[in-house]
């Protein structure tokens, strides 16, 4: 049993029962109950319970405000329920833009998997560079064991999209499980079916996608198609198992429903999986293979350049999503990529960028920074040196991207290529290793790093001038206190200030917007207090800045709401919007983690302000001290308006 169990036991037979709940979810600070039936929860019963802040009906859901602690009573109240943790029904939401539903879909399935696709292609990349060493053999029991762990998820990867991509359309993931189980089932691969048997006849002949047929589905002819290691298929069949599902549910009697939805689900979803969507996939996948061939056939330098240039743009705006599919198509359909892997020089170019920052400012903050967002770059990990200091400080990310599109044409043109997905940064290195043991890519790579870090660091030294206080909003105390940027008070919530200024503490606006008071904040949770004392703010921007130096205490999965605990021990929850939890992430980008120390000023988050406001919900942000008894007092500034930097809360 766990811390609260009590308390849960409670909550659950004070919202009917577990037979009255639906679904279940949590945010930062409340329970969000799907209730078959409002009008059997007891409000006024939960709300005088101990550890129960306040009750709320918003959105469709019975909300059960706990606080910070949320998270431990969520995992004892789904325990006394018969719901898988996470599972919830959901509305349907309004959708957004095209291109950002189509990279927010991509993410979606394929965040959850890189790391242990990551992981999986280092143990290949060093088995491979072992074996080509002489230290085992390819055929010992070892070297079998190692390539089994690491090949599992590449040749099962329908298996793992399958799950994902169920989790993202809103499919039962036992069900996108099996759909990925079914697609890598040998019986109908093509080459299984080719070893063991002369086709039928043939479709397509005389074009790029003549298919042998062994196989029919009582009549139709099935095109035969390997789909393990596949990514384009088994996403198309989860989606459209999904729609089935959605159909069968209202089709079918409640009685039958448990076995009979996935049973029809699975009868209809294949059949029209491997018929028609499997094989046009598969067409599609071979259309994308030959049109990115075709662009680097034109110049391989220039295609090399352009992607090397581009890619931290990309990565920016998050439109690097898009192009993992094309990244792990090339690998899986021809054996390797050279189209996307020009963007390997951005890594070390943004690495020396950061070096020659090191060298050439005499911040102390950039300083301290630069240490450790070098070798987080080396590692492949170049987020905290793009947001933390080459976005703020501008021309060193110009340079950046400059010195990238340097080192991607020189890969570009010497024909740069990737054998096996994953790996990250210096990881990557043995996946770039030729099949045949040969020397020569590996070559180009080292060569490539070279001349990317040599541009980024002789380019930065030459160009980059280093000024006092250089990152915005990340004051020092010589820093003159005006409107938009941190001040000596603001520094005082970061614990830097003088000794004699500690005595009130101060804290920055996170947003650039309209002040609200807290009391007019329409939810209640807020209004009242019960959460904290502070402020609100109506965001004019979609960004949102550490209001002081800490550390993320808190970072909630879907990205609306960030806890912050200060160096002077103040405990802060920045809640973007109300109820946009029920987005699941969809519109926020999240640049830092739980655990990782900020600076003030340092860019938290990003949020779509169009389409929060698109889907219903309101963009009004609570800026709360949450643990404001421990102090005498919290008050706004009294500005109407502030700019991100500006000080918002005063604290004694």
């Amino acid at each position: 049993m766990g811390k609260y169990h009590a308390l849960a036991v409670e909550i659950v037979k004070n919202v009917g029962g577990k037979e009255n709940i639906l679904g279940l979810v949590h945010c930062i600070t409340r329970l969000r109950f799907t209730l078959k039936d409002e009008g059997k929860a007891k409000d006024d019963v939960l709300k005088a319970m101990e550890g129960v802040v306040t009750v709320m009906k918003s959105g469709g859901q019975y909300q059960v405000v706990i606080g910070n602690h949320v998270p431990e009573v969520f995992e004892d109240v789904i325990a006394l329920t018969d719901l898988q943790e996470g599972e919830s029904v959901q509305e349907e939401k309004k959708p957004g833009k095209l291109l950002d539903r189509a990279v927010d879909i991509i993410s979606g399935i394929f965040q959850p998997i890189l790391g242990i696709m990551a992981a999986c292609g280092m143990l290949k990349g060093i088995n491979t560079l072992l074996v080509t060493m002489g230290l085992y053999s390819a055929e010992c029991g070892g070297s079998l064991i190692i390539s089994a762990a690491g090949d599992a998820l590449f040749t099962f990867l329908p298996l793992f999209l399958g799950y994902t991509a169920a989790k993202k359309f809103g499919l039962k993931p036992m069900l996108g499980l099996a759909i990925g189980a079914a697609m890598c089932y040998p019986g109908i691969q093509a080459g299984t079916l080719s070893a063991g048997m002369e086709p039928m006849y043939s479709l397509l002949e005389g074009t790029m996608f003549a298919s042998p047929v062994y196989i029919d589905f009582f009549g139709i002819p099935v095109i035969s198609v390997d789909y393990t290691g596949t990514v384009i298929p088994v996403i198309l069949a989860v989606w459209f198992a999904s729609r089935c599902e959605k159909f069968f549910n209202k089709l079918i009697p409640d009685l039958v429903k448990f076995f009979f939805v996935p049973m029809l689900t699975l009868l209809v979803t294949l059949p029209v999986s491997v018929i028609f969507l499997g094989p046009a996939a598969t067409f599609g996948s071979a259309l994308i293979s030959e049109f990115t061939l075709a662009i680097r056939s034109f110049s391989p330098l220039l295609a090399g350049g352009i992607v090397g240039l581009t890619w931290q743009i990309l990565v920016i705006f998050g439109m690097h999503w898009g192009f993992i599919p094309v990244y792990i198509n090339n690998i899986m359909t021809l054996g390797y990529d050279n189209v996307m892997m020009p963007f390997f020089a951005c890594t070390f170019a943004t690495s020396a960028v950061v070096m020659a920052i090191f060298f050439k400012t005499k911040d102390k903050a950039l300083r301290e920074m630069a240490i450790p967002n070098f070798i987080s770059g080396i590692f492949g990990v170049t987020e905290p040196a793009i947001y933390g200091m080459l976005l703020p400080l501008k021309k060193p990310f110009i340079i950046s991207c400059i010195a990238g599109g340097i080192g991607g044409a020189f890969y570009g043109h010497f024909n740069f290529r990737k054998f096996i997905p994953g790996g990250m940064g210096i990881f990557e290195l043995p996946n770039m290793m030729n099949p045949d043991g040969s020397s020569g890519n590996m070559i180009v790579a080292f060569a490539g790093i070279a001349i990317s870090m040599a541009a980024g660091f002789v380019l930065t030294m030459l160009f980059y001038k280093d000024k006092t206080a250089a990152v915005p909003q990340q004051a020092s105390d010589e820093a003159p206190e005006k409107t938009g940027t941190a001040s000596k008070e603001t520094a005082a919530a970061s614990g830097t200030a003088p000794a004699d200024a500690k005595a009130q503490l101060v804290l920055a606006s996170p947003l650039k917007g309209t002040v609200i008071q807290l009391s007019d904040v329409k939810d209640e949770a807020f209004s009242s207090g019960a959460l904290g004392k502070g402020a609100a703010i109506e965001p004019e921007e979609g960004v949102l800045y550490a209001p002081a130096d800490g550390t993320i205490s808190a970072l909630f999965p879907t990205g609306h709401a960030i806890g912050l605990t200060t160096e002077s021990g103040l405990e802060l929850l920045m809640h973007v919007g109300m109820d946009t939890v029920q987005l699941d992430g969809k519109g926020f980008r999240a640049f830092v983690e739980a655990g990782e120390t900020v600076k003030t000023g340092q860019k938290l988050l990003e949020f779509d302000m169009k389409l929060i406001r698109d889907a219903g919900y309101s963009l009004v942000t609570p800026v709360l001290v949450t643990n404001s008894d421990d102090f005498e007092q919290v008050e706004t500034a009294g500005a109407d308006t502030v700019q991100a930097g500006d000080v918002l809360l005063r604290v004694r």
